[in-house]
């Protein structure tokens, strides 16, 4: 992967420092002012060049920037039906065209009573996704957490703005 990248919803920067330690310009985003303050300082003591900041996915404009890789390890799936439509219209105002984003969110293929986080389904990505981008691919996949066991079912998608 090159270019710009956008980690949205980034957390305490794993993701965002593991690209930036491949040579990509890296700007890590979350909501949570604390989780921004850990990034910044993990960055810090491993010698990274990817930057941290405190800001609203519904509001990447803000940002002042473009992106031509976005990627989201959790966030999606936080997002009520209509923060998700303002999302994709938020992402799609700050990537690139054939830019893509790679999203990891919970499936609603985990069976009934398993705890954690709203699911969400191939329909519910396709119809989010439907005006300005292309679906790459659907797959299924596992999140990797130590709280949650097995790490529970997900869907990885990788998808393309378009014009």
């Amino acid at each position: 992967m090159k270019g710009d990248v956008v980690d949205l919803g980034c957390g305490t920067g794993e993701n965002a420092i593991m690209f930036a330690s491949k040579g990509c310009s890296v700007l890590g985003v979350d909501l949570a002012p604390i989780a921004i303050q850990k990034a910044r300082a993990k960055a810090e003591e491993r010698g990274s060049q990817a930057e941290f900041v405190v800001a609203n996915a519904l509001h990447l404009g803000e940002l002042g920037r473009t992106f031509d890789v976005a990627t989201d390890c959790g966030l999606f799936h936080t997002f009520s039906d209509r923060e998700r439509r303002l999302f994709a219209e938020s992402l799609k105002g700050v990537l690139a065209t054939d830019g893509r984003y790679f999203m990891l969110c919970f499936s609603d293929r985990e069976p009934a009573g398993w705890g954690g986080p709203r699911r969400v389904s191939e329909p519910e990505i396709v119809g989010t996704f439907s005006k300005g981008w292309r679906v790459e691919y659907i797959r299924p996949a596992r999140f990797e957490a130590s709280h949650l066991g097995d790490g529970g079912q997900a869907w990885l998608s990788s998808l393309v703005r378009l014009k």
